[in-house]
């Protein structure tokens, strides 16, 4: 995947997100030209307290400007001095796609991020990351908390210290939350937190695979290799593919309940997941 790469339809869906530090103005630019879907400009985790203000500036000049590619920033903590004065300086930038919240846990956070905006300020879309059990527990009070928020993620970090968890077995009951309430929103579904070991690509795979056997689509990076691993997993096989033409063939040419030639009946909501099926199948080429 390169800058050479099929340029992503406005209507298609996200698969790979891709962080870059904030205070590296050189790596968000490679970050840029990666391939990914969208880029997360950090100025929270990846950057030093000395060099907040810097990273600000830096992405304050970054955004001057739309970018063919969505740019999104993950502000510091609600909770802390900077998010309010951050998101005031972010949010009516041409190039902002999107504010990634860190460390929500219920929906006041996000009314009190809002409301720092001021008056008649453009809200932009919004990305809760809920970090702890208390912000699981109020997923879907925090999706339906304000109307610009467009997607939910977790912070998984912060949240397995949180409840103790060591291992991928214990995050199966937050992550099934938060893709049934963003379901529950009317939200799209969720991409997956990012893999911290950018040299285990089969680790990668395997958890993505995970992923979207709980339902969520696409994942958030930390280096540019791991693009293509996420991508793969989450396009649908040959398999896959064929079996959502057949459900759109046998939707085109019956009419009330569908029953395919092996006489399995489809329901609407099987046609709407035949739909996305071919509408990522676009992106194999």
């Amino acid at each position: 995947m390169n800058a050479t790469a099929v340029r992503r339809a406005a209507t298609d869906p996200v698969l790979t997100w891709l962080y870059a530090p904030g205070d590296r103005p050189e790596v968000v630019a490679k970050a840029l030209r990666s391939g990914a879907d969208v880029v997360i400009v950090d100025l929270e985790d990846a950057v030093a307290a000395d060099r907040k203000r810097y990273a600000l500036d830096a992405t304050a000049e970054l955004l001057a400007d739309r970018h063919e590619v969505p740019v999104h920033v993950r502000i510091n903590a609600l909770s802390g001095p900077l998010a309010a004065g951050e998101a005031r300086r972010l949010a009516s930038l041409p190039g902002l796609g999107g504010l990634r919240l860190p460390k929500v846990s219920r929906a006041a956070d996000l009314v009190r991020v809002t409301g720092a905006l001021g008056h008649g300020v453009r809200v932009p879309a919004l990305y809760p990351l809920l970090e702890d059990a208390l912000g699981v527990e109020h997923a879907y009070a925090v999706a339906t908390a304000h109307p610009a928020v467009a997607g939910l993620a977790l912070g998984e970090a912060d949240l397995r210290a949180d409840l103790g968890v060591t291992d991928e077995a214990g995050l199966a009951w937050p992550r099934g939350r938060l893709v049934l309430a963003a379901r529950a929103a009317g939200l799209p579904a969720p991409a997956q937190s990012v893999y911290p070991d950018v040299r285990d690509a089969e680790g990668l795979a395997r958890s993505c695979t995970t992923g979207r056997a709980l339902g969520f689509l696409g994942r958030a990076a930390i280096h540019p290799r791991q693009l293509r691993v996420i991508e793969r997993a989450f396009l649908p096989t040959r398999q896959e593919i064929d079996a959502a033409e057949e459900v759109l063939t046998a939707a085109a040419t019956e009419t009330g309940a569908l029953a395919l030639p092996d006489g399995r009946f489809v329901d609407p909501a099987v046609v709407a997941g035949a739909h996305r099926t071919l509408t990522l199948a676009r992106r194999l080429g």
